[in-house]
This record gives structure tokens, C-alpha cells and sequence, in this order.
């Protein structure tokens, strides 16, 4: 039997995401003896990102304050135009940006590709000495004999799905480091383990989702308007009693990137996110946008929605938690990329001071406190109640509120009470309080099914491995997620992967089609009894996003 291999190194960052090349690359700014590890485990870095993508500079501006010359992508498409539309059937109706307090505005914000922002930012960690392992997941912690985070062990090569070893097999690799930080994105798997082990989030809200999804287009050039930013909110989620909206980005080369974000807190388990992002797209205002235009690509990630009262502790014996694996998204602005940066740079001022005192695997205090002194903390303090007002009152009263909260905030008047929230799957509620919806079916023009949309997101699996997707007890998925449910696995995940299978005269059957799986991580937070765990599946495996 093969041994594992073992690298020693100061830094290992798990997830190759704008947070944690971020941390690398301030690592390395500050000293560039220091041996800084990423672990990605897309195929390459970029392939699993995915975002709307406005994005707001600052961050980057202060990493490398000549970006805008460094031929980055996210130079391309400055923001020229905004638009916030409330959408009912078949009207729109916008929204005047006076109603709106200041720091809303997209005023010296780019339009692109985070993905290709990514690739960017890999370019430079590179450059810089950083080592970067595209295809290599992280599926395993390690600690030291004081209970301290030492490292991490890299996901199994080559096993077969009954757990054999395949002939080209190769055991993961201990990474061990002076400390370690997690860059994973929303519900992380190996994050998850340290909220669970270390309590951190025992002062602080639960953290909730949305689920986003997004399609790429190529439109006619005559409808084309570069930096155009368009947001709605209302339809078709208002018939469903249900929160979230929708964006329509111009970007470069033609293209618009189209989405739409469902809460996961819904409560009618009939809802199908994936479903309404296509009905939303029939809304005569954004289907003048796209007729005689053409799908190119494909895909969905959840994102953190708990504002600033969900942030847990960051800091912990030996790592910490940077980006999305915290939740640092900006919910009304929909924005996260400059806080998750700038959360990656904060940890590398943290790790860099405590390896050159001399210091291995402690709680890095300073960065909890320093980031909760800094501009992050300051940006989602302001919108802290959006998204938990409108939870409890609805989009049209909460919008509403959350705009008298927010403005209030601004002009520093007011108690700063925080709202509270439970956790998605807490919101589903038994089938049998609500009626079946019957979405319409595809025309494969403008709207499409599943299976064909997964085909989009270049999604790619090793054949003849271990299901990634574990459910602990078949028998409560049956009773409970189907009986009492009626099977919401089947409509909340946006490729297909989960059907129940019943056929006369036998038991139902749940079958899991882990091949299809895009990593959105969203059967992980919206099953009902939290009975389905993601886990790594082998490296370089899910989506190949293009652009996104």
C-alpha cells in the first residue's frame, strides 16, 4: 500500500478563489522568503468561480494600485449606466437611484469575468513565487497533538466507487503548514468541520443562502451597451411568497451575464429556483434583451446572505477563515469579491507577523479584531438588517424597511439593532400546506431544461469513483424529505442530480446523478433534515466554467 508523501511549507491556503490568492500574494508582498501554498480543486484556477460579476475595486486597488495598467481583465468594462427594475407580469418598473443612500452606487465599479479575474490574480501569486496546485482538493484537516489545525491531507487519486484502488491510485498529500487558511467559498466543506470544532459560530447568527444561477449570452450587437448594469427584484418570485431577483450585466466582447438569485429560505418545497431564473428570463423587459441572442454557458453557486450578524469567530489555533468561507457578501449591493479580498489580505498581514516572531500554529486574534475594526466591517454593518427585514416582511414591506434602516445607518441615526434568522432548511414546510406549481416547459430558445443547461457548465467527473454526495440515512430521505416533502431535492438542485424513482409494486428508489453535480453546495444547506453532506470528489472534478 502507497504512503502518503508530505510537504512542509509556512502557508497553506485551501481554495484558489480571489480570498485566497489574495493571501498569497500579500504573503508573499510582505516577505517573499515565505513558502505559500493554494490548493484548487477545479482543473484549474477560475474553473469553479462563478459570479455576476460586478465588482467594486477597492481591494484590489490596494493590492496592486496599478492594476488598471497590469492588462487584468476587470479593466475592460467600467460601469457606465445602473438600473434597478421591480418587475410584476409582464411590466417593470424602475426604481429612482434618489431612493437609494450612497454607498449603493456602482460609480467606479468594473464588469466582467471573476473567473477570468482569478486567472488574473493565479498569473501574479505565480510570479511571485506562490506555489499553485490546480486539480488537488483538500478532503482532510490535520492537527497536532495540542488539538492545533497542522495542515491538510489532499483528496485520493485513482479509487473506485466500491472504494477499491483503481491501477493508476495515488494517496493524497500531507500539505503541513505553520498555519492554514480556509478560502473554500459559501458552506465549505472543510469549513464547516472548523465552525463545528472550534464553536465559531456560538456568538453569531446562522449563516443563510441564496442560490445563484447564471447563464452567459452573446446578444445582438444593436442591444449592446458595455457597463449597463440592470437589477430586479419582484416577479416572478413575488407569486410564491418567495425573495430574491435577478441581474443583466453588459460586459466585454458582446456578451451580457444573466442571473438570478433565489433565498433559500423559501418555504413551499415546490419551488424550483432553477425553474423561476427561466421564467424570469420570459419578462418582456430582459427577453427584448436577448432575443436573437444565443446561450453560451452555464452554471450555480450559492452565496452567503447573513450579513455582518452572521459572521462567525475568523480565528482559530493554526487557521482561519478568509472570503466566502466567512461570508463577507455585501447582500444589497450584491457584492463580495472586495470584501473577500480584502479578509485575505488582513489574515496574510496576521500569518506573515506572527512567522516572523516566531510563532506556529496560534490563534491569530489580531486578524479577527483587526478585520472587524476595518472597512469590511463598517460596509456590512450598514446593510446588516436588508436581507433578514425583507425575510420576515416580505419584498415589497421589507424593501421598504431594509431602505429606512439602511438610510438611517447612513446618516447615523437610529438604534443598530441586528434582525434575526433561522436557518434555511428550518424554513421548509410540509408538502401537503401547499399545491404542486406547474412551471412551463422549455422552449430550448430562451428557456431550457436542466440536463441540457448542465451541458453548459462543462461540468466533467472521473468515471468509476466514490459518490461525493453522502446521505447518512436512506430511510429518513424516504420518509421524510419524500413523504412529508415530496422530494424538494428533485426541484432545489439547479443539475439534475437528485430523482426519486417510484414504480407500482416497488419501493421508491433515490437515485443520486453525482456525475451532474456544479458544486453549488445547495443540497448541503436546503435538505430538511441536513441528511445530505457534500463532500470532495476527486480532483479537478465539476464545472469548467469559461468567463463566469
Amino acid at each position: 500500500m502507497s504512503e502518503r508523501e508530505s510537504m512542509p511549507c509556512d502557508v497553506v491556503i485551501v481554495g484558489g478563489g480571489v480570498a485566497g490568492l489574495a493571501a498569497a500574494i500579500r504573503l508573499k508582498q510582505i516577505n517573499e522568503e515565505l513558502e505559500v501554498v493554494v490548493l484548487e480543486k477545479g482543473s484549474e484556477i477560475g474553473a469553479h468561480i462563478l459570479s455576476g460579476a460586478v465588482v467594486d475595486p477597492k481591494a484590489l486597488d490596494e493590492l496592486f494600485p496599478e492594476w488598471r495598467d497590469m492588462d487584468c481583465p476587470m479593466a475592460q468594462t467600467p460601469v457606465t449606466d445602473n438600473w434597478h427594475w421591480i418587475l410584476s407580469a409582464g411590466k417593470s418598473y424602475g426604481m429612482p437611484h434618489l431612493a437609494m443612500p450612497p454607498f449603493m452606487s456602482n460609480k467606479g465599479c468594473y464588469t466582467g469575468s471573476l473567473g477570468n479575474l482569478t486567472r488574473w490574480l493565479g498569473e501574479q501569486a505565480e510570479g511571485l513565487g506562490v506555489m499553485v496546485f490546480p486539480g488537488f482538493p483538500a478532503s482532510e484537516v490535520m492537527f497536532d497533538e495540542a488539538g492545533a489545525v497542522s495542515g491538510v491531507i489532499t483528496q485520493d487519486m485513482g479509487v473506485a466507487a466500491d472504494g477499491s484502488h483503481k491501477p493508476d491510485y495515488q494517496p493524497g498529500m500531507e500539505i503541513h503548514a505553520k498555519y492554514t487558511l480556509f478560502a473554500e467559498g459559501a458552506r465549505g466543506n472543510l469549513t464547516k468541520q472548523m465552525k463545528a470544532r472550534f464553536n465559531l459560530e456560538a456568538d453569531c447568527q446562522p449563516q443563510v443562502y441564496g442560490l445563484g444561477i447564471k447563464e452567459l449570452w452573446d446578444i445582438d450587437p444593436a442591444k449592446h451597451v458595455p457597463g449597463r448594469v440592470i437589477h430586479t427584484q419582484g416577479w416572478p418570485l413575488s407569486e410564491t411568497d418567495t425573495w430574491g431577483g435577478g441581474f443583466l450585466y453588459h460586459q466585454a466582447n458582446g456578451q451580457v451575464a444573466l442571473g438570478f438569485v433565489t433565498a433559500l429560505d423559501y418555504k413551499n418545497p415546490y419551488v424550483s429556483p432553477f425553474q423561476e431564473f427561466q421564467r424570469w428570463k420570459t419578462h418582456p423587459a430582459i427577453r427584448d434583451y436577448l432575443e436573437g441572442g444565443k446561450r453560451v454557458s452555464y452554471g450555480a453557486r450559492v452565496i452567503n446572505e447573513g450579513g455582518w450578524q452572521s459572521v462567525p469567530k475568523l480565528a482559530f489555533p493554526g487557521g482561519a477563515l478568509i472570503g466566502c468561507a466567512a461570508g463577507f457578501v455585501n447582500v444589497p449591493r450584491i457584492k463580495g469579491s472586495h470584501t473577500a479580498m480584502k479578509s485575505g489580505m488582513l489574515a496574510a498581514d496576521s500569518v506573515a507577523a506572527a512567522i516572523a516572531a516566531g510563532l506556529e500554529k496560534t490563534e491569530l486574534a489580531d486578524y479577527d479584531a483587526n478585520l472587524r475594526a476595518s472597512w469590511i466591517a463598517k460596509e456590512l454593518k450598514m446593510v446588516q438588517n436588508a436581507q433578514p427585514v425583507i425575510a420576515k416582511f416580505g419584498g415589497d414591506v421589507g424593501t421598504v424597511l431594509a431602505g429606512i434602516d439602511m438610510w438611517m445607518r447612513q446618516l447615523k441615526i437610529g438604534l443598530p439593532i441586528s434582525m434575526k434568522h433561522e436557518r434555511d432548511y428550518e424554513e421548509t414546510q410540509r408538502a401537503d400546506l401547499y399545491k404542486p406549481i406547474a412551471y412551463p416547459k422549455p422552449d430550448g430558445v430562451l428557456t431550457f431544461d436542466r440536463l441540457t443547461s448542465v451541458a453548459y457548465s462543462y461540468t466533467n467527473h472521473a468515471e468509476d469513483q466514490p459518490n461525493h454526495l453522502k446521505v447518512k440515512d436512506i430511510a429518513l430521505q424516504e420518509s421524510s424529505e419524500l413523504e412529508v416533502y415530496a422530494g424538494p431535492s428533485t426541484r432545489y438542485c439547479p443539475a439534475g442530480v437528485y430523482e426519486w424513482v417510484i414504480e407500482p409494486g416497488h419501493e421508491p428508489k433515490y437515485v443520486i446523478n453525482s456525475q451532474n453535480c456544479v458544486h453549488c453546495k445547495t443540497c448541503d444547506i436546503k435538505d430538511p433534515n441536513q441528511n445530505i453532506n457534500w463532500t470532495t470528489p476527486e480532483g479537478g472534478g465539476g464545472p469548467n466554467y469559461p468567463n463566469m
